[in-house]
């Protein structure tokens, strides 16, 4: 009976997860600016403790001069990254005809190895486009990208108003002190177990952004600054994101040299980079602080990036270590818990 009654438990959690699963992709359009919202605040919060442990003059900063500190640097970091974007596209713009020029003849190349039929040049291709409908749709994302950066920013504020009554709402929703207490070690581990995430993975992807960008620079690629930045962001998303972190400055070298020699420097050095710094450095750095199986990560990128596109690609790992955590609180999902993590062991265990 007990066990007929154990298995009727990981059934029931297994739906409610899968219902979980359902909703959130029904609901996306609401959930994934609340979710980026909450990374965000989480990361202004980690900023402004890591401020506030700076002492000057065996002094803390107080809490107020921390925040404040953390809202401008992270004000100053968007606007960089708004800057940075801006003046590509320019420069995009500007190269453009030279791009144009050696698409066209690379494909009279491959036309002559494959014995290709006459392929349209880019001038041809530009004449099917509907230019006023690309505007019209380029405009709708922007305009949809504003509404959401706009719900996204209000969300933080709220969630930096409220963090203050975040203890006095704990101490009301759970009277009981001992199950209270469990409740405070389950975000206690969440917090610290995202917080090495997301530091760790925050200098493990800059080392890659800077590595990458002297490989880009070396080899004269042109906007190697924005391709580092692309790089830095794209290891974030585990596996897929470092090989799309190769193709991309690598299609351009093609483009933009219109030679074999340059692109494969950039093939080979951005392949080397990922290598080293992804499958030697990472693990060593990382260990097993976050506990989650590696095929797990996988399967968690595959379902987050189903349901919420890019953004879910990006918060796969912090969402899955917060779902995992969870589930190992309550006796009848925590067998998936022992599934989803590395060695079968729990950290509390």
């Amino acid at each position: 009976m007990a066990r007929e009654l154990k298995v009727l438990n990981i059934s029931v959690t297994f739906i409610a997860v899968v219902l979980a699963g359902y909703v959130l992709y029904a609901a996306r359009d609401l959930f994934i600016p609340f979710a980026v919202a909450l990374m965000v605040w989480y990361i202004i919060t980690a900023l402004t403790d890591l401020v506030g442990h700076l002492r000057v003059g065996g002094r803390a900063a107080p809490r107020w001069l921390a925040l404040s500190v953390a809202l401008i640097g992270m004000g100053l970091a968007i606007k960089l990254i708004v800057d940075l974007v801006s003046s590509n596209v320019n420069e995009v713009a500007r190269a453009a005809p030279a791009y144009a020029a050696n698409i066209e003849r690379i494909a009279e190349v491959m036309r002559g190895w494959f014995d290709l039929p006459e392929l349209p040049t880019f001038n041809d291709i530009l004449k099917d486009i509907n230019i006023g409908q690309w505007i019209g749709t380029l405009a709708s994302a922007l305009s949809n990208f504003a509404g959401k950066f706009g719900l996204v920013v209000v969300y933080v504020i709220f969630l930096l108003v409220a963090q203050g009554s975040f203890g006095k709402k704990i101490e009301a929703l759970f009277p009981d002190p001992g199950r209270r207490a469990r409740v405070l070690v389950m975000m206690g581990r969440m917090h610290r177990q995202i917080q090495s995430y997301v530091w760790i993975k925050t200098w493990v992807s800059a080392l890659t952004g800077v590595v990458a960008y002297g490989v880009l620079a070396a080899v004269g690629l042109d906007f190697a600054s924005f391709w580092a930045f692309v790089v830095f962001l794209l290891n974030y998303i585990p596996n897929i994101g470092s090989i799309i972190a190769v193709i991309f400055p690598s299609a351009l070298a093609l483009v933009q040299f219109g030679e074999p020699a340059p692109f494969l420097a950039v093939t080979l050095g951005l392949i080397a980079t990922q290598f080293l710094i992804g499958n030697i450095l990472e693990p060593r750095v990382t260990g097993s602080s976050l506990g989650l199986d590696p095929l797990v990560l996988l399967l968690a990128l595959i379902a987050w990036g189903m349901m919420w596109g890019v953004v879910g690609m990006f918060l796969s790992v912090p969402l899955t270590v917060i779902l995992m955590i969870v589930l190992a609180q309550f006796e009848g999902s925590r067998p998936i818990a022992i599934v989803m993590s590395r060695d079968g062991r729990l950290s509390e265990d």
